[in-house]
């Protein structure tokens, strides 16, 4: 199966190239060809989500030099729990995918393990593939954490000054070659904007065999819609009914990746895209005008996107894209949900998550009760202690593997935003190899 860029002015590559790549050469983003239908297999309260994952994308891989593979990666990057939870029993039809029990407590993780496996297959040691990953608190961590002590894979992050917590910054910069951290003087977007300039500079990224690991690449969506296609499949066995999606979006990442998953045929029902403060997507819904802007600093930090870039595979996914409703969530009502939901039912959200949380609660009674609904828990929230503790009363507790990072040393170096100082630290890293 081929891939196309959303922009249609570059030739059609393999599956392989498009994930070597990252972004297309004429700026625009690969999608396949066509979305197959996927073979859903057994019964899914009795399939894996590794073993689903696989099934679910050996249509988009077949036929290429990954397809023999596929089954090996999907085990090796999903390898920790994906519980699928019910945590309010006066609120029944609420199911929670738990998508923050990796090895760096975000969603991010199934994304960065199962790229950085692709990757290591694909790669020469000689010639070692630069990802370069733009972070709004997530992404880095994860990418990091899966780039560490890869012989054919170098990895640098960049990310927003004072924009993420102190443990979001912590875990962005705590990794050992070949991985490097820069702190960007600008926001998110300039951090995007870095590395697609780096990708326009042809020069550069022949001499540094550029890729991306953001969601700009391929390889991160498909396993984010194959986890969310093994969530709706166990969610319809159980219940008789196909259920909504409600999902927290920044980049549109999430958003896409409902739609492919849709797309090849998972019982996917309404999708609701639950945002912060930056309005972007909501006016878009509103008016169906897409004016980026300047992004907006919130406690729901890994969301601040003023420019999803995503929103070009969206927009081409038509019939997703006129349906879908987005939800606007500021902090003060992620504070409140938080809050609630912790004196009722006990669960305790990340304020991304709470952001999904919100939207749920913002269904009419009888649009709640006509179906179950899925919502995105996408963050472990110890990752935001500072804004949760206050608002719950308690300490929130750590897996052991958020424990492990504090005892990591910390290394950034700061970055201005622009091209000339990145190319130079990659020069540098490749001078220094």
């Amino acid at each position: 199966m081929k891939m196309v860029s959303t922009r249609a002015d570059s030739p059609p590559v393999s599956l392989s190239e498009a994930i070597r790549q990252g972004q297309a050469p004429d700026g625009g983003l690969y999608m396949p060809c066509e979305l197959p239908s996927a073979a859903m297999g057994e019964a899914p309260e009795t399939l894996s989500l590794p073993r689903s994952a696989a099934r679910f994308l050996a249509p988009v891989f077949s036929g290429d030099a990954l397809a023999s593979e596929l089954a090996e990666i999907c085990e090796t990057a999903f390898d920790f729990d994906v519980p699928l939870v019910q945590p309010d029993p006066a609120r029944p039809g609420l199911h929670v995918l738990e998508l923050f029990h990796g090895p760096t407590g975000a969603f991010k993780d199934f994304g960065g393990r199962f790229l950085m496996e692709c990757l290591d297959r694909l790669s020469d040691p000689r010639a070692p593939l630069t990802v370069l990953a733009a972070t709004s608190g997530d992404t880095g961590g994860a990418v990091g954490c899966a780039a560490e002590g890869r012989a054919g894979v170098r990895a640098v992050i960049l990310f927003a000054k004072g924009r993420v917590s102190a443990f979001q910054r912590h875990q962005l910069t705590c990794w050992d070659a070949p991985v490097s951290a820069l702190e960007v003087d600008g926001d998110f977007d300039a951090c995007q904007a870095l590395v697609k300039a780096a990708f326009r500079d042809r020069t550069l990224r022949e001499r540094h065999h550029l890729t991306s690991a953001n969601s700009i690449n391929l390889a991160r969506l498909l396993p984010q819609a194959a986890y969310l296609a093994w969530a709706v499949r166990r969610v319809e066995a159980s219940t008789g009914r196909r259920p909504g999606l409600i999902l927290p979006t920044g980049n549109l990442g999430h958003g896409v990746a409902a739609a492919i998953a849709a797309a090849m045929g998972a019982p996917v029902g309404p999708l609701v895209l639950a945002t912060n403060a930056n309005a972007t997507l909501s006016d878009w819904a509103k008016t169906g005008e897409y004016t980026p802007r300047a992004s907006i600093a919130t406690i729901a930090n890994a969301m601040d996107v003023g420019a999803p870039s995503n929103f070009e595979r969206l927009s081409a996914m038509r019939d997703v894209a006129e349906s879908a409703r987005v939800e606007r969530v500021d902090d003060e009502q992620i504070r409140a949900r938080i809050r609630a939901d912790y004196e009722t039912s006990g669960y305790v959200w990340c304020p991304h998550s709470a952001t999904a949380a919100e939207a749920y609660a913002r269904l009419e009674a009888k649009e709640r009760e006509a179906r179950p609904w899925i919502v995105a828990a996408t963050a472990h929230p110890y990752k935001f202690a500072d804004i949760v503790e206050p608002l719950i009363g308690r300490s929130v507790v750590p897996t052991p593997a958020l424990r492990a990072v504090t005892d990591r040393e910390s290394r950034a170096r700061p970055l201005k935003p622009e091209l000339s100082a990145l190319a130079d630290h990659l020069d540098h890293r490749l001078e220094t190899a």
